[in-house]
């Protein structure tokens, strides 16, 4: 039977982990994730797993080490938050173009300048093309549950991608909160054996890694990735959907809440997706307003035709991004509008949040209120807009 336990997000990712029991962790520390790898450091230690952990002198390092481990046939894990996402940067793409499976925790943290430890999505959008799938958690369960749906994600043999799983720092990296875990040889069975095709150490069947591709070639291992992200999209609905058969949690691209009645429709990612439900539930009873919200969970690969279905009914859209793009709003909004191309729905973009700013439910109310002008209005002027930003 599962176990309800109390853990803050950072525990629930790290007992996430030492249910997945990886042959080798190599991790480095940095706010607010530091705490995380701190709570599986204590299960090395403890004997509780059989994981080689290489304490490591940065977050390249880090990174490199699981590449170098994966390389050799090992089922590998790393975490990071920020900044040392940042310093991983060459090697994501070394991860993604050598199909290594690693599977890291990334605790959401604004990047400098000026130096900020909390929570925005800078770090993790920055790396929306690396070639990385990338899931978000609204919660601390939805981070326990990812994690190791990552894993089987990851190592599908039409994927062998990286994958990414976020939660906001700080909101839910230390916040406790209660949740469900699977007994260790439940999670163990779901999660499954891992043997690499080619390894690094197969003497026998030597294969070549890593190498130098020019303009004869590199065009080539592009679009294999490509197919892989693509391939990706069946993968993810299938663990998702075995995942709920087990636990009774279903998990696929997206979560809709009351969206099909819905008028105006907020879309976005994380932590906050929980407070605009609590918000559409409000402005229904308050001002009479049929709102509805749409949660990505799944960024990479972008879930496009059904987003454009699921906001096929709404009259009026906002899109939530806790991170900027130096163009025309934010990526989220530029990925969704890029979706609904055709569609005369007007849509609007809400950048909020940045660097840890709190959006407090009376925030989140007030935009559905300005969706339901811009409804009535039938156009979004301006249509991007800054919430909570002082003048």
């Amino acid at each position: 039977m599962p176990e309800r336990v109390a853990k803050t997000g950072n525990d629930a990712a790290a007992y996430a982990l030492k249910q997945i029991n990886p042959d080798v962790v190599a991790a480095y520390p940095i706010t607010p994730q530091t705490e995380l790898m701190h709570k599986f450091a204590e299960y090395v230690a403890d004997g509780d797993v059989d994981t080689e952990f290489v304490q490591v002198e940065s977050e390249h390092s880090a990174m490199s080490a699981v590449v170098g481990a994966s390389l050799a046939g090992a089922r590998c894990c790393t975490a990071t938050s920020s900044a040392g996402l940042a310093l991983m940067w060459e090697i994501l793409y070394v991860a993604s173009g050598s199909r290594c499976p690693i599977v890291m925790p990334l605790v959401n943290r604004a990047l400098s300048s000026p130096i900020n430890i909390h929570c925005d999505h800078s770090d993790s959008m920055g790396a929306r093309d690396s070639g990385w799938l990338q899931l978000y958690a609204e919660n601390s369960q939805e981070a326990y549950d990812n994690v190791l749906q990552a894993v089987r994600i990851a190592e599908h043999p039409d994927v062998m991608l990286p994958t990414m799983a976020t939660l906001d720092g700080f909101i839910l990296s230390h916040t406790i909160e209660a949740l469900e875990v699977n007994e260790d040889d439940v999670a163990k069975e779901f999660i499954g054996e891992y043997k690499r095709d080619y390894s690094l150490i197969d003497v026998e069947n030597p294969s070549t890694f890593g190498p130098l591709a020019l303009q004869n070639y590199y065009f080539e291992y592009k679009k294999q990735q490509i197919d892989a992200m693509d391939a990706a999209r069946d993968v993810v609905l299938e663990v998702g959907r075995e995942y709920g058969e087990l636990t009774g949690r279903d998990y696929g691209f997206l979560d809709s809440y009351k969206c099909e009645d819905a008028d105006v429709i907020m879309v976005g990612l994380g932590s906050t997706m929980g407070t605009a439900k609590e918000a559409a539930d409000r402005v229904r009873s308050e001002n009479g307003i049929a709102a509805g919200v749409l949660k990505v969970r799944c960024f990479r690969p972008f879930p496009a035709s059904e987003i454009a279905d699921a906001l096929s009914g709404a009259s009026a859209i906002g899109v939530m991004d806790r991170s900027v793009s130096f163009g025309l709003g934010g990526p989220l909004y530029h990925e969704v509008r890029s979706a609904m191309y055709g569609s005369q729905t007007p849509t609007a973009d809400f950048i909020y949040g940045l660097g840890g700013r709190d959006i407090p439910l009376g925030d989140l109310k007030d935009i559905f209120v300005q969706l339901d002008e811009i409804r009535k209005e039938g156009k979004a002027e301006p249509d991007v807009r800054y919430v909570g930003l002082r003048e």
